[in-house]
């Protein structure tokens, strides 16, 4: 008769199993359909994962309800293995987001964003030629400063100042403050004769699929809105944690009870 216990981590891993079939779908839909960068960084991953969550859950689902001890030995070490590593980021994710905020300027709505504000594990990643490429893929593809320019389309420049931009819209979408360049709209600006002492006002273009996308201040608006969402990200990861040792807990339990039935003699018939 199975244990409480048995029951259960193959309730959990069930569960896990069905989650795992759309995952692995998303994936191989990507990767059939993706056509820019953005879409192909993201298959691969999802891929990934999908597989993962699928092995492991069969693991635990047979190992619990077959009483298989060897795989849901492999269960576990897995588990604790994925609990050391989620504890490992948490911690990491805590430490290179704790650097870099955006600076207010006087007279405006919005901040301001400076890449050397920011931990230089992040600088490292934004400045790698193929890791900005497909970030500046992603916000060109989601109309990042297309959609923001829409909502605030006629607003004058004394109204445009007070907004309060995101990170992104003001690191990618309009020049810094420091080119003087003259507004028209939210993202087309009158540039003025340099030398600048900003680097990136020789990077800004009023053409729409350019704008600030290769700029400095922008990459920093990318590492702010990481920052953010790190963050709320660890937090998650915290309660994951909670959850991944309770179900460890519970596989351990699981694998005494295999043992423990495992290593019990059979019944012999009486004899006559």
């Amino acid at each position: 008769m199975f244990r409480v216990s048995n029951n259960l981590v193959g309730i959990l891993n069930f569960i896990t199993f069905l989650l795992s079939v759309p995952i692995l779908g998303a994936g191989i839909w990507l990767a059939h359909r993706a056509s820019t960068d953005c879409e192909k960084f993201l298959e691969k991953p999802v891929i990934a994962l999908g597989v993962f969550l699928m092995v492991v859950s069969l693991a635990g689902l047979i190992g619990a309800c077959c009483r298989v001890s060897w795989l849901l030995w492999v269960y576990l070490l897995v588990m604790f293995l994925l609990i050391v590593l989620l504890f490992c980021f948490t911690i990491f994710a805590f430490v290179v987001t704790n650097k870099g905020a955006g600076k207010v300027v006087s007279g405006r709505g919005y901040k301001e964003y400076r890449l050397g504000d920011y931990s230089n594990w992040l600088q490292k990643r934004v400045n790698n030629t193929k890791n900005w490429r497909r970030i500046k893929s992603c916000l060109q593809d989601g109309k990042v400063c297309q959609n923001f320019a829409d909502d605030v389309a006629g607003e004058t420049v004394e109204e445009f100042y007070k907004e309060h931009l995101s990170p992104i819209q003001s690191g990618c979408c309009k020049p810094s403050d420091d080119c003087g360049f003259t507004y028209v709209n939210a993202t087309v600006w009158t540039t003025t004769a340099g030398p600048y002492n900003n680097s990136d006002c020789n990077l800004w273009d009023n053409n729409q699929a350019t704008l600030c996308f290769d700029c400095q201040s922008c990459k920093a608006g990318v590492l702010d809105n990481l920052k953010s969402d790190w963050k709320k990200v660890a937090v998650v990861n915290i309660i994951f944690l909670i959850f991944l040792i309770v179900v460890y807990s519970v596989g351990c339990c699981a694998f005494r009870n295999n043992r423990e039935d495992n290593a019990r003699p059979r019944w012999s018939k009486p004899y006559p």
